[in-house]
């Protein structure tokens, strides 16, 4: 979703910086790419960039939590148990408003398996989001590891929009229009 983003942003003359994780698809050409593989990594590339965005989509669904300690070596397996702890990761889109003090358009996305709107509506007052888009990835055929998707667009002034299902290259067509006529905070 977010190459899809970034191309329709391009097609409608915006400069486009993607900030993206290890993924098999081709960026597009005209958007400046920084690649990252870790939470921390993204953290850091978004902190670093954003001061120069007017908006900032966060469609990424970077892990919430990641290993306390990593190993440079395999683990052997030496016991019938083993024990990993996990840690948070930054909150890239909560620190948006609070740390990076992002004024532009803010907008994010939710991936749920239930309660969609109660939950998306959280999301979108907690992270200080102008628009939020959450899509119900509980089901086949559509989200992640699809061309398809369906979307559910909530603003900060209440209204809600549902966008497809539907190719996410209209989807993501849509979401720039929809984040055009959106403007500013």
């Amino acid at each position: 979703m977010g190459y899809a983003l970034a191309e329709a942003a391009i097609e409608a003359g915006h400069r486009v910086t993607l900030i993206s994780g290890p993924v098999t698809l081709e960026p597009p050409a005209d958007a400046e790419t920084v690649f990252v593989e870790t939470g921390r990594e993204m953290f850091d590339a978004v902190a670093r960039r954003i001061g120069e965005a007017d908006a900032a989509i966060f469609c990424a669904a970077v892990a919430d939590y990641r290993p306390r300690e990593e190993s440079d070596q395999k683990i052997k397996k030496a016991t019938e148990e083993v024990t990993l702890t996990l840690v948070k990761n930054p909150d890239i889109l909560g620190s948006c408003r609070s740390e990076f003090g992002f004024e532009g358009l803010l907008v994010g996305f939710a991936a749920e398996t239930e309660n969609l709107r109660a939950n998306a509506l959280d999301k979108l007052s907690r992270k200080g989001c102008d628009l939020l888009v959450a899509n119900d990835v509980g089901g086949r055929g559509i989200g992640f590891d699809s061309e398809e998707n369906a979307v559910t667009v909530f603003s900060k002034n209440g209204s809600s929009e549902s966008i497809g299902p539907a190719r996410k290259r209209e989807i993501a067509r849509r979401l720039i229009e929809r984040m055009e006529t959106a403007g500013g905070r």
